[in-house]
């Protein structure tokens, strides 16, 4: 009697312990945990692609990863909503984006990406520009919006079971001018860092905003005075846990020194770099700014390609020992199938250069399981 008590009583506490599901039944929620030691970037206590060497070149702890930035995209605008809509079916849907997202998410896994760059104000639809569209998980006033929140923990819940790490986005230029004044820009980056501690997302480092260098509305979010932000990020720790945190600059540009000085990792850009060599330079300069120390250096964002060649940004940025993404928008005159920033998005490995990077990712990291 008194072994059948303490069983019960044993079950009842370790149930309990339990996270609960949307009916109420208990389910366990593998931890995926990013960390940087150095220059390394490590997941659950081991450096990525762990002993791993390409043509002599270390890739051990890098992130390669892929712009992924609509997978929680919709339009609030009516004016503009229509021209996304999907080919079949001839209207827009933000659900379907993000399950078809999730969807292809084990192929890009098992090719080796082991991290991708989403934004809560997604980036263009077309590639590049802005024209009228309302795309934020982000209200005027600095509150999250629930419909994106529920698509974005959708896609945070399947990267954290896959083992893979999410490069979160929190502004980007030509959205962030729908946000009433700094106070809520303050309040949208409190009450995003508070809704990941919530979730206990430990898979997660923060890109506090896009190309922190191009026109942004409100003088918080520029290369001048984002490092605030980069620190409020910092201060907020929940049960000894902080978020790593960065932020990008432009093409070919070289992070300010008070970015860098913040930051727990580097973020690049490739854009408009069309001589691979630049690459390396860059990776160079950044470890000459005034308040670097040894940490990560990520191009999360580069629209050359070239990956049948010898050398290519992709190449060169290995060389250096610097992560790569990759970053694909449709092209004039280009299908559905291309492309992986313009909307509606085909998020399968669905197109010749699709598969070039894939196959050529696969190549230098030798795949995941």
């Amino acid at each position: 009697m008194k072994r059948t008590m303490l069983f019960s009583v044993l079950l009842f506490v370790c149930l309990g312990m339990l996270p609960a599901n949307s009916n109420g039944q208990s389910k366990v929620k593998q931890q995926t945990v990013v960390s940087i030691e150095g220059e390394k970037f490590f997941i659950n206590g081991k450096p990525t692609y762990e002993g791993r060497e390409w043509q002599g070149n270390t890739i051990e702890g890098l992130l390669m990863n892929s712009r992924m930035v609509q997978g929680v995209f919709d339009d609030l605008n009516p004016e503009t909503a229509g021209q996304w809509k999907y080919p079949d079916t001839q209207k827009w849907d933000a659900d379907r984006n993000t399950d078809e997202f999730i969807a292809a998410m084990d192929a890009w896994y098992a090719k080796g990406l082991l991290a991708f760059t989403v934004n809560m104000q997604g980036g263009s639809p077309l590639g590049y520009g802005n024209k009228g569209w309302i795309n934020s998980a982000i209200d005027p006033e600095g509150e999250l919006r629930a419909d994106y929140m529920s698509r974005l923990e959708k896609i945070l819940d399947r990267a954290n079971e896959k083992g893979m790490v999410v490069i979160l986005g929190i502004f980007y230029f030509g959205q962030d001018e729908y946000i009433k004044d700094e106070a809520a820009i303050i309040k949208a980056v409190d009450n995003t860092i508070n809704w990941l501690f919530k979730k206990e997302y430990r898979n997660v480092i923060i890109e506090l905003n896009n190309e922190c260098d191009i026109h942004y509305d409100h003088e918080i979010l520029t290369d001048k005075r984002v490092d605030e932000l980069i620190k409020r990020v910092k201060s907020k720790v929940k049960n000894g846990y902080s978020y790593l945190v960065g932020t990008s600059f432009s093409g070919g540009k070289i992070p300010a020194p008070n970015v860098v000085k913040e930051s727990d990792f580097i973020l690049l850009h490739g854009n408009s770099v069309k001589d691979p060599k630049r690459i390396a330079e860059m990776v160079a300069q950044v470890k000459t700014v005034n308040g670097y120390k040894p940490m990560p250096i990520v191009f999360n964002e580069d629209d050359h390609f070239d990956f049948d060649k010898p050398t290519n940004n992709m190449v060169e940025a290995i060389k250096a020992y610097a992560s790569w993404g990759y970053f694909d928008f449709r092209m004039k005159g280009e299908e559905y199938d291309h492309g992986f920033q313009s909307v509606p998005v085909n998020w399968q490995i669905s197109s010749p250069r699709k598969n070039a990077f894939f196959n050529k990712l696969e190549e230098i990291t030798g795949g995941l399981k």
